[in-house]
């Protein structure tokens, strides 16, 4: 007969071949899960809108954030990662010394009636404004008011009167298997034309 060490490593080559494929179906059957989150971000109030001495904008604003991210969670689901960010498009001069070590994504080059082409250029900004962990679907429906949590500082002074749009991220952390991501974007936000 077998000796005690071939039937231990049988047993334990038999188990960790059924928790492989355990995991494995767990991380394929998030494929069939199509998660329909909502929510609605509203900006009840700019408690500040001020130029710093260095020349930059900087913002405190008040929102309340309404979300239901239960159609996320799934048994596989460990936990929820969501944020929310502001995104504006900041205008710069060509000739403007720009930081290079700045994290800036250069989009399109406008035509402006008085200076040519290459004059202008935008750049997409995000500046995360609050977080939070969400560790179990229970959690994931709720009503918060709260201010930004990190300081919203533009570098320059070109956000007054400007557009920008509120959008909530999520992460979605399963278990076993790949990690995903999403966001809702929410337009028709505006910064105040003077600073208060």
């Amino acid at each position: 007969m077998h000796t005690f060490g071939y039937r231990a490593n049988a047993v334990l080559t038999f188990s960790v071949t059924i928790l492989a494929l355990i995991c494995a179906i767990a991380s394929f059957s998030d494929n069939f899960n199509f998660p329909s989150p909502s929510a609605q971000i509203q900006v009840t109030n700019f408690n500040w809108f001020q130029k710093q001495s260095r020349g930059n904008d900087e913002v405190s604003l008040t929102m309340n954030i309404t979300a239901d991210l239960q159609s996320l969670f799934t048994w596989n689901t460990k936990q929820a990662f969501v944020f929310v960010a502001a995104d504006f498009l900041q205008t710069y001069e060509a000739s403007m010394e720009l930081n290079p070590f700045a994290f800036s994504f250069p989009l399109i080059h406008i035509q402006a009636l008085d200076k040519p082409l290459e004059s202008f250029s935008f750049t997409t900004s995000n500046v995360s404004l609050w977080d939070a962990i969400i560790p179990a679907k229970e959690h994931a429906k709720f009503w918060i008011q709260t201010t930004n949590k990190y300081r919203f500082v533009d570098q320059g002074s070109n956000l007054r009167g400007k557009e920008f749009n509120m959008t909530l991220h999520w992460h979605v952390m399963p278990k076993t298997g790949k990690m995903f991501a999403d966001k809702l974007v929410m337009p028709g936000f505006r910064f105040p034309e003077e600073y208060r």
